[in-house]
C-alpha cells in the first residue's frame, strides 16, 4: 500500500501530524508512507523512520506556484498512491489530493472542497477546546476498521528525531560560549509569528533577568525566528544590564539556530519558555520541561501532546470575553490576553516547573 499524507504551512501544525504518523505504520508496518510538506517545516519529518519519502515543496508565487503545483500534481499522480490524507484542509492541500487520483482520499467535509474527496470527515467550525492531534487523527477513523478510535499522549506523543550532528554541533557552540554540562540551561523564546502571540519585550526582559539571577549556574539561551533577532538582542542586551558584569554571562549567546539545532539545544535544557509557536511544539518532542504562554489560543487545541508525567505548565489571562479569537484583529486594540499576563506569574511558574521535575 502507498500512502500520501499532505500537510503544508506552520511548523507546529505539521508537529501535530507526527503522532498521526506512527500511528499509520503501526496499522501498516508495510506501507510505503510518503509526506509532502513545505520547506520551513520540512526539518519536523526529515529522518523519520517512518516516512519513507518526503517530498518538500516551496513558496513560489503568481504564475510560478501554478507552475510549480502543476508539475508537482504530475508527479503525485505517477506515483499511484493508494490512500491519501489531507492533513491540512487548505485549497492548494485539497487540490493536491485531488491530482493524486487516489481510490481513497480523505479530508475534512469543508464547503468548496468536499468534492475533491472520496471519504470526508466532519470537522466543527469554530475554536472548540478539542486538541488539534484529535482532530487531524479523526482522519483517520474514515479508513475501513481503522483500530484505533482516539490517540493517547503518552503511547502517540509527537516526535522529531534528534540529529546527532547537530547534537555534537550545538554542544560545541555552547562549551565555546562557555557552557559546561554542570550548569543548568534554559532556552526562552522571545519570537511569534504575529503580534498576537508576542508577549512584550519588557516581561520577556523581567523573565530572563529573574532566571538568570536565581542560581550562578543558570545559563540562558534566548531563541527567536529571523524577524525577531533584534528583538532577541535587546531583550539580553537589557538583561545584562540589569544583572550587572558579574553575571552578565548567563545570558548566552551562541548565535543563530536552525530547527535541528533548536531542537538540540532543547533537548539538552532544564527548562523551555515560550508562546504557542512551532518552537513550543519542537520542545514538545523533547522531555524538557515546559512553560507554555497562550494568549488568543488555547492550551487544550495545543498545548505540548506528550507523556503527561513530563512536567509541562500552560499560563493564560483568564476571564476574557475576546478570547480565544482567530488572530485577524484584536477587538479591544491592546492583545490585553498576553499583555496583561504578568511576568511574576511567568517567573513562578518557570521555578516551580523545574522543582518538579528536579524531584
Amino acid at each position: 500500500m502507498k500512502i500520501l499524507l499532505i500537510r503544508l504551512r506552520l511548523i507546529g501544525d505539521v508537529v501535530f501530524t507526527t503522532p498521526l504518523i506512527g500511528a499509520l505504520k503501526r496499522t501498516y508496518p508495510n506501507a510505503h508512507l510518503s509526506y509532502l510538506v513545505e520547506r520551513d517545516a520540512a526539518p519536523v519529518v526529515a529522518g523519520n523512520p517512518h516516512v519513507d519519502d518526503l517530498i518538500v515543496i516551496g513558496k513560489s508565487r503568481g504564475w510560478r506556484r501554478v507552475r510549480d503545483d502543476a508539475r508537482l500534481a504530475m508527479r503525485l499522480r505517477r506515483e499511484r498512491f493508494d490512500l491519501v490524507l489531507d492533513l491540512h484542509g487548505g485549497p492548494r492541500s485539497a487540490l493536491l489530493t485531488f491530482a493524486t487520483g487516489a481510490p481513497r482520499r480523505i479530508g475534512y467535509d469543508i464547503k468548496g472542497r468536499r468534492g475533491l474527496y472520496t471519504h470526508r470527515v466532519h470537522r466543527a467550525s469554530g475554536l472548540h477546546p478539542r486538541h488539534s492531534v484529535v482532530n487531524q487523527w479523526d482522519l483517520l477513523t474514515a479508513i475501513d476498521a481503522w483500530p484505533e478510535p482516539l490517540p493517547d499522549p503518552a503511547r502517540d506523543p509527537v516526535f522529531m528525531p534528534a540529529n546527532p550532528a547537530a547534537t555534537r554541533h550545538t554542544d560545541a557552540r555552547l562549551a565555546t560560549a562557555g557552557v559546561t554540562p554542570a550548569d543548568t540551561l534554559i532556552v526562552v523564546h522571545v519570537s511569534a509569528g504575529n503580534p498576537f502571540r508576542r508577549w512584550p519585550e519588557g516581561a520577556f526582559v523581567d523573565l530572563v533577568t529573574a532566571l538568570a539571577a536565581r542560581t550562578a549556574d543558570r545559563r540562558i539561551v534566548l531563541s527567536s525566528g529571523p524577524s525577531d533577532r533584534a528583538a532577541a538582542a535587546r531583550i539580553a542586551q537589557a538583561a545584562r544590564q540589569q544583572l550587572g558584569s558579574a553575571a552578565a554571562h548567563r545570558i548566552v549567546d551562541c548565535g543563530e539556530l536552525n530547527l535541528v539545532e533548536l531542537r538540540a539545544v532543547i533537548a539538552r535544557s532544564r527548562l523551555f519558555v515560550g508562546g504557542d509557536t512551532g518552537p513550543l511544539h519542537i520542545a514538545a518532542t523533547t522531555a524538557t520541561p515546559i512553560v507554555g504562554l497562550y494568549g488568543p489560543t488555547l492550551a487544550e487545541r495545543s498545548a505540548p501532546w506528550r507523556d503527561p508525567h513530563l512536567a509541562t505548565a500552560s499560563l493564560f489571562v483568564e476571564g476574557l470575553p475576546c478570547r480565544p479569537c482567530d488572530q485577524r484583529a484584536c477587538a479591544p486594540g491592546d492583545f490585553r490576553c498576553l499583555t496583561s499576563l504578568p511576568a511574576d506569574a511567568v517567573i513562578a511558574a518557570a521555578e516551580q516547573t523545574l522543582e518538579r521535575s528536579a524531584q
